[in-house]
């Protein structure tokens, strides 16, 4: 993979001048990055794939989730995540771009996670303290033992979740193997 500190490098091959410009104008955020991506690459989990589609933009990558238990196993579910220049300050955007029956991510793919609200209700949100790695085990742990049926953004999913589990279940594999199809 190709780091910030490789860019820089590379730069400075071109031209020495050029690579001085670029190394200042490095915001923090993509300093922050180098570190951090090489970080949660090292801490994936095994359900989990991460897809840089420029190696030289830290600040944006596909996460891909592949749940081997629960409702949602056998599907792929795609994220979008991308960092501000106000990074680590403000947390990741996050978008599902996989259409899906679930509790916690609406069908037009709008993800609630405490760790990515800026302020949080139950003290879990966004800290400066917080890195990607947390994201991605968070991301992950919505298809497992973090579902949220009291406070959902998908109503209709905690709903028919409570009253009827099965349907709940064969909605989810519905949407599976329409949408998330390995």
């Amino acid at each position: 993979m190709i780091t910030l500190r490789g860019k820089l490098k590379k730069d400075g091959d071109v031209s020495n001048s050029k690579s001085k410009e670029y190394n200042k104008r490095a915001s923090v955020r993509d300093k922050l990055l180098v570190k951090e991506v090489q970080e949660m690459e090292q801490t994936l989990p095994s359900t989990c794939q991460v897809t840089f589609d420029d190696p030289h933009r830290l600040h944006e990558f596909i996460l891909m989730i592949v749940p081997d238990e629960g409702y949602w196993a056998g599907g792929r579910f795609y994220f979008q995540i991308s960092m501000s220049e106000e990074y680590n300050m403000a947390p990741p955007k996050v978008k599902c771009t996989t259409k899906l029956w679930h509790p916690n991510i609406s069908e037009e793919g709008a993800v609630c996670l405490s760790i990515l609200r800026q302020n949080s209700i139950d003290g879990m949100g966004w800290a400066p303290t917080r890195k990607l790695k947390d994201v991605i085990w968070g991301l992950n742990s919505l298809f497992t033992d973090l579902l949220n049926f009291d406070d959902p953004l998908n109503r209709d999913a905690a709903e028919l979740y409570l009253k009827d589990k099965d349907s709940f279940r064969s909605k989810v594999k519905d949407y599976v193997r329409q949408y998330a199809k390995r």
